[in-house]
């Protein structure tokens, strides 16, 4: 018995559901292609894929809406993957056990995926309706979107034809972003003199745990605490007030 049959959108829940059961670390987004391949072909409908690994999904206009401007509709097929150190569980191989919690879906000792497995799920419902009206529609998945963007910066032009992209991938429902602020990767390298560990030293682990955590983006302004920052505050100060290496 599916866990998520009780709720709605039911075609929304029971994609998501069958999108948690395959892996989909990024850079290894393999098992999702094929099953958004097979899914595609199941459904009758036109599917390509790019050198990336990206997905194309098209489907025809209802009839009545063929002269509608196209649009497609877009999300990535990669996910966060972090767990809990008592959890064993493996990424490349192993589902992710979702369930019901109240109103939540979690996941039991690992990130869930719903960024952007939700996002997937919902152009799936979309594909296989026989009962929504809509123009002309092309569904992209893209991949590796959580560690570089690669899937978007190495399509190639025309391998979609809309003029209008609507992308599934945001924090707050029933509300639309026109805008972003971008992003940018920086690269440094540093030079440094090593030094011979005294003899006399003792090595110490230092771990900081129970924050709140948080999305890079989402909650950068709610002051919460960084674990790297915390640490690097903590040698920085020790280093001058102790004799610590």
């Amino acid at each position: 018995m599916s866990n998520f049959d009780k709720i709605s959108p039911k075609d929304i829940w029971m994609y998501f559901e069958e999108i948690c059961k395959i892996p989909r670390p990024s850079k290894k987004e393999t098992l999702i292609i094929k099953y958004l391949q097979d899914f595609a072909q199941k459904q009758n409908l036109e599917v390509k894929t790019d050198e990336a690994g990206n997905v194309l999904i098209s489907k025809p206009a209802s009839k009545g809406f063929e002269n509608l401007q196209p649009v497609v509709l877009q999300s990535h097929m990669d996910m966060v993957c972090e767990k809990n150190s008592d959890v064993a569980h493996n990424f490349n191989t192993d589902p992710i056990n979702a369930y019901i919690d109240g109103e939540w879906i979690k996941a039991k000792g690992t990130t869930l995926g719903a960024d952007d497995g939700i996002g997937i799920a919902a152009q799936l419902a979309i594909l296989a309706s026989k009962e929504i009206k809509h123009g002309p529609i092309e569904c992209l998945f893209t991949v590796d979107e959580e560690t570089g963007l690669t899937g978007a910066f190495e399509m190639k032009e025309g391998f979609f034809n809309s003029r209008i992209l609507i992308n599934l991938d945001s924090e707050d429902e029933g509300e639309l972003f026109i805008g972003c602020a971008g992003g940018m990767d920086t690269l440094a390298t540093f030079a440094y003199d090593a030094e011979k560990v005294p003899t006399d030293s003792v090595a110490l682990k230092i771990t900081v745990k129970g924050l709140s955590g948080g999305h890079s983006g989402d909650d950068i302004d709610k002051n919460r605490g960084n674990s790297i920052k915390i640490i690097n505050r903590f040698l920085w100060k020790g280093t001058h007030r102790y004799d610590l290496r």
